[in-house]
């Protein structure tokens, strides 16, 4: 579960055999209506915050995104760990053993064992050991910690006395600016007759964009091609499209 020594790359700053995607950056997030958290989220990388940050918001809204790019920049300094609850949750509360030695862990979908007494007698001690060591426990669920049903009320009273922030999801106009970041920062131009293509033919939801954007950057390296809306109709031809939201 050790996540390495101090001076692995942040790509290795990971327990459980994960790796952080390559685009896990504070510099492909779109900060929107989400500024404040995003500072929060630089400061906590950085060392200068410290302590409980809980981030909250729905499916898209940037949650997972923050908390890699905290892991990816933490690591470069300290040792940090990403752990995603939804796919290790199987495992068992064990997996958090040994986790409180990082100095910036990062916990998505808490949402997934809270309410678990397992889960939550481990989570207060790495709650404890993150305070009384100085370091950062970052947390990402879909609610705050004041409307999720705990077993241990005392954890969530000291989740929610943390810096709680709720993200935003985007709306279109930010969605199409976002796509576009993420594009531009891999050397791609999202044309407004491609986006318009795509936000017609496929949910608009941010994950589910940047998983098309993630097929097109290959096909387009590739191919060497542009995102021109011929050439991705044909990338994306036998994947069948979702009815957009």
């Amino acid at each position: 579960m050790d996540t390495g020594a101090p001076r692995l790359s942040p790509m290795q700053q990971l327990p459980l055999g994960l790796r952080l995607p390559d685009r896990a950056r504070f510099e492909s997030f779109l900060p929107a209506r989400n500024t404040e958290a995003l500072a929060h989220a630089r400061a906590v990388a950085a060392g200068e915050a410290r302590g409980v940050t809980w981030l909250s918001g729905p499916a898209g809204a940037g949650k997972t995104h923050l908390l890699q790019a905290i892991c990816a920049a933490a690591g470069a300094r300290v040792r940090a760990g990403y752990v995603p609850l939804q796919q290790v949750a199987h495992l068992g509360a064990e997996v958090l053993d040994g986790l409180g030695q990082l100095a910036c862990l990062c916990l998505d979908d808490l949402e997934r064992v809270a309410g678990e007494l397992a889960w939550e007698r481990r989570l207060f001690g790495l709650l404890r050991e993150t305070e009384e060591a100085g370091g950062s426990l970052v947390v990402a669920s879909g609610a705050p910690p004041a409307r999720l049903e705990w077993a241990l009320p005392d954890l969530g009273s000291r989740c929610a006395a943390g810096a709680v922030f709720a993200l935003r999801a985007l709306e279109e106009a930010e969605q199409h600016a976002a796509l576009a970041l993420r594009a531009r920062l891999r050397g791609l131009e999202l044309p407004e007759e491609t986006w318009q293509w795509l936000r017609r033919r496929y949910p608009r939801d941010m994950r589910h964009l940047y998983e098309l954007l993630d097929t097109l950057d290959e096909a387009a390296l590739a191919a060497q091609r542009r995102l021109t809306v011929p050439f991705i109709r044909d990338v994306l031809r036998h994947r069948a499209p979702a009815a957009p939201h």
